[in-house]
């Protein structure tokens, strides 16, 4: 057998599995925020890997006060330095107490490093998590090795795959 490249160590999430993990960090959020019923006053969602678990964890939460950040750190599949693109409306946000910042993966930790310094007091949140980038990360749902690419639905099509072995 021969090595494969890394992104052949795939994981594959499907729409049905991230509906299902993101609404599990909204469970497992649910009453853990500051407010006196432990309530959580705002969602920001890292674009764009944090959009969709970001909207369904503010819907099962019930969360109407929503926003982004814009932090670009990969170009394709190679990762660079984090750099914020935009910010979320910095009076609403504060120093981030009451702030659920919600991303899809954290792999190192470097766009949330970066995000951390603008909300210092946000609660971090991210449906998948890889062992580097852990420790910058309160809540998450599945860790995967730090050698797995994940595959999310908004990265695929459905087309014919080669097996491993053999041709048929």
């Amino acid at each position: 057998m021969t090595d494969r490249l890394p992104h052949e160590k795939g994981f594959h999430v499907s729409w049905d599995q991230l509906h299902r993990d993101a609404r599990a960090l909204a469970w497992r959020l649910q009453g853990q925020g500051p407010g006196e019923d432990g309530a959580w006053r705002m969602v920001v969602a890292i674009t764009r890997g944090g959009m969709a678990p970001a909207m369904i964890a503010a819907r099962e939460l019930d969360i109407r006060l929503v926003d982004t950040i814009s932090v670009k750190s990969y170009s394709h599949q190679t990762q660079g330095a984090a750099e914020i693109i935009k910010t979320p409306d910095m009076d609403a946000v504060g120093d981030g107490t009451g702030v659920l910042i919600i991303d899809d993966l954290v792999d190192t930790g470097k766009t949330l490093e970066v995000v951390r310094a603008l909300m210092p007091k946000a609660h971090v949140a991210t449906v998948y998590a890889k062992p580097k980038g852990r420790p910058m990360v309160e809540t998450f749902i599945t860790e995967v090795s730090q050698d797995t690419w994940i595959f999310f639905p908004w990265d695929m099509a459905l087309q014919y795959v080669e097996p491993y072995r053999g041709k048929d």
